[in-house]
């Protein structure tokens, strides 16, 4: 019967475990011819978790029945989940995802305050006024939401920045697993960090080592930027924030700087960007999203590259402080409607709602290349020696014809291991593949390099990269016919560069691949 117990078991990972307690059950197979005792531990409305004599084991409810005062009510079970998180997504972002996804499956939201920053969103079928699921939500910060997914008192974390060193590796010690692998995270939105100034400020573009000595305090007139002779005002997002927290290690962190001590700190992104605009001679860092009446201006380049922050250039990561809003998730499963409630942030249904909250969805949107003269422009201009005129023509002639999707790939440096937002992307990319979007016509992976190191090795770096996408995107393709589309790979190296090299920014912005559909 040891035996027979354990090979019943399907050990794929842990369930969500509901807030009631831990119980006694009996599981029995429809036959009668094994049972199993233990404590249930958990229960995802098609498996349970069990702790027994062999360890946790995971059974399916179709194969089982089960006894005492454990047992769950089958007929009526109800999906519970705790989300915890950055006041961006979790107090704009998420009522507004929950109601619509309930509405498209017959549902109402009946929301209740359960503390100053903790609601509860129970989804109740319309047809017969019973509960699908409970949602709790609790507005707390970045570091305390990945926090409470370590300690296992909220299913999932939302964050305005990936983990740190520290906290992926309190995640491993604390038995939570790999946050960077694929299957612990989504990117619901994207956001960037951009610099504000007053509708009246005359600033019409500024260096990101320029933002750097500004908040670090050594800049401190605007006639050292070429404005007027004025003090500067700054103004940040606390530091507790992970808003304040991705300013500190993207803006100051990669010039060696830290933030001044007059620094006006704010605890609200439309708060910030009021101060901004209220006054002429402050400078600000702020959100896409929120930039309320202060005006948002691009950034420069030291070679020349001027960067804006556009809807265009955050879904293609080219502006380079495009910020994600990630779910981080449990190892443990979810139910049911929770997974289903996941998925629907890659639906139209929920691009179209965090389009009206002002973030920017992750929908594919295509460009003609013949709009992007000033991209090859700047291919020619900012040529090193290493990269000659036939390298430029095989660009110029595979580029011709094609248009340029929105979904571009993001490399750690000298690596072929993709961003959370590039999995996000290979995702979408995926399922457009499925429903035949792009049927009968070719996908050109382009493969691209920053400037940094021996330019033979950037090249078949480019194309390692380009070729690792292709895999990615055939592996996510689970449901798609490939052979009605063709997947072309091609490496350039660094021959067509995005932003300047001399920045840890720029770089990042230039080690890409870029999906051409012809």
């Amino acid at each position: 019967m040891v035996f027979r117990a354990a090979a019943m078991a399907v050990l794929f990972g842990f369930l969500t475990a509901a807030p009631a307690a831990a119980q006694d059950v009996q599981l029995r197979s429809l036959d009668g011819s094994i049972e199993l005792s233990g404590t249930l531990i958990g229960f995802d409305g098609e498996y349970y978790r069990v702790e027994s004599i062999f360890g946790p084991l995971t059974i399916s409810a179709e194969g089982v029945t089960c006894r005492g005062p454990g047992c769950p009510n089958l007929d009526n079970f109800v999906a519970e989940v705790r989300f915890a998180g950055a006041p961006a997504i979790a107090d704009q972002m998420l009522p507004a995802l929950i109601a619509r996804f309930a509405a498209a499956r017959g549902m109402v939201v009946r929301r209740q305050i359960l503390a100053r920053n903790r609601s509860l969103f129970a989804l109740v079928r319309e047809a017969d006024e019973t509960i699908a699921a409970r949602f709790y939500v609790t507005s707390t910060t970045t570091d305390a939401a990945l926090q409470a997914l370590l300690d296992r008192d909220t299913d999932i974390a939302l964050a305005t920045r990936p983990p740190d060193a520290a906290e992926a590796e309190a995640a491993r010690a604390a038995d939570q697993g790999d946050l960077s692998l694929v299957s612990r995270s989504r990117v619901l939105a994207l956001d960037a960090l951009v610099v504000l100034v007053a509708p009246t400020n005359p600033a019409d573009a500024i260096t990101l080592a320029e933002l750097a000595s500004v908040f670090a305090g050594e800049i401190i007139n605007w006639g050292d930027l070429g404005g007027p002779d004025a003090p500067v005002a700054l103004h940040l997002m606390a530091e507790e924030t992970g808003h304040g927290q991705d300013v500190a290690a993207r803006v100051l962190g990669p010039f060696g700087r830290d933030a001044a001590p007059d620094v006006t700190r704010h605890t609200n992104l439309a708060d910030l960007a009021d101060a901004v605009a209220r006054d002429p001679f402050a400078i600000g860092i702020g959100s896409y999203a929120r930039p309320a009446n202060a005006r948002i201006i691009p950034l420069q380049g030291n070679c020349g590259f001027v960067q804006h922050a556009t809807e265009n250039s955050l879904k293609s990561n080219d502006y380079p402080l495009t910020a994600p809003l990630l779910a981080y998730l449990p190892v443990r499963r979810m139910p049911q409607l929770v997974r289903d409630f996941l998925r629907f942030f890659e639906s139209q249904e929920a691009d179209r709602v965090i389009r009206r909250l002002g973030f920017v969805n992750q929908d594919i949107s295509a460009q003609p290349m013949a709009r992007q003269g000033n991209r090859l422009a700047n291919a020619i201009l900012s040529a090193g020696e290493e990269t000659g005129l036939q390298d430029l023509q095989r660009l110029i002639t595979t580029m011709t014809g094609t248009e340029r999707l929105s979904p571009t790939l993001r490399f750690e440096e000298g690596t072929t291991e993709l961003d959370a937002q590039s999995l996000s992307a290979v995702s979408r990319l995926a399922r457009s593949i499925e429903q035949g979007a792009f049927d009968g016509r070719e996908l050109i992976f382009a493969g691209f390099s920053d400037g940094q190191g021996d330019a033979g090795a950037n090249l078949r770096l480019s194309r390692g990269r380009s070729e690792a996408v292709r895999l990615a995107v055939i592996a996510a393709s689970t449901d798609g016919d490939l052979n009605r589309v063709t997947l072309r790979t091609v490496g350039f190296g660094e021959a067509l560069p995005m932003a300047c090299d001399d920045t840890v920014a720029g770089r990042a912005v230039n080690r890409r691949v870029e999906v051409w559909l012809r």
